[in-house]
């Protein structure tokens, strides 16, 4: 069942009445309410986190933390251990034992923005969390499972990134089950006044 497209708009503060605007909001309501993995793709700075929050703010996991993380502000190695943590020891500088994003997520909904930056081990991880809904964390051999909604963002086009070898293809198809297009602003000119008189507002 669909959401009403006003109340998500209203939930985030989501600006505009163009057609493609209108589209993305629609998808939106129709998969807010499932566990459906969702990748967003846009321009940078076109508001991906905005629509990430739009998703869980009107899903069944709105009152359970959203965790965010900007994959291309880790070192890719430390990624691993930042989302899925690592045990006391694990490697140099693991003086204690760590949760990662991936756990404290648990119940609610992690966002990974910039997904295409995540480094080729963390890919393998990854993909069999959404096979399996288990990892472990780096350094142990112990299955841990959660409950953890996924959506997922990038501004590079990650069927091309497949085919140069640079994405794994069966992760790229784990994650292209629903995508939300976000337009530019480029391409929704009728928006601008809207933006004008919001920005004069505030």
């Amino acid at each position: 069942m669909s959401l009403d497209i006003d109340k998500i708009r209203r939930s985030v503060g989501i600006i505009g009445e163009s057609d493609s605007i209108q589209e993305m909001l629609a998808t939106i309501g129709q998969v807010a309410n499932t566990n459906i993995l969702v990748l967003i793709t846009g321009d940078s700075g076109s508001g991906k986190e905005m629509v990430a929050k739009a998703v869980h703010r009107n899903s069944k996991r709105k009152f359970e933390k959203l965790i965010t993380v900007n994959c291309a502000a880790i070192p890719s190695g430390i990624i691993e251990s930042e989302l899925f943590g690592h045990e006391k020891g694990a490697f140099t500088g693991a003086s204690e034992k760590r949760i990662g994003r991936f756990e404290a997520a648990n119940g609610g909904t992690l966002f990974l923005d910039e997904i295409s930056e995540i480094d080729a081990s963390t890919q393998v991880k990854l993909l069999r969390f959404l096979e399996t809904k288990t990892f472990e964390r780096v350094g142990s051999i112990q299955p841990i499972q959660v409950d953890a909604r996924l959506i997922c963002a990038t501004n590079r086009d990650l069927m091309t990134l497949s085919q140069k070898g640079e994405f794994r293809e069966d992760l790229y198809y784990r994650l292209d089950v629903v995508k939300i297009e976000l337009p530019p602003l480029r391409d929704r000119v009728d928006d601008i006044p809207l933006l004008i008189g919001h920005f004069l507002n505030q």
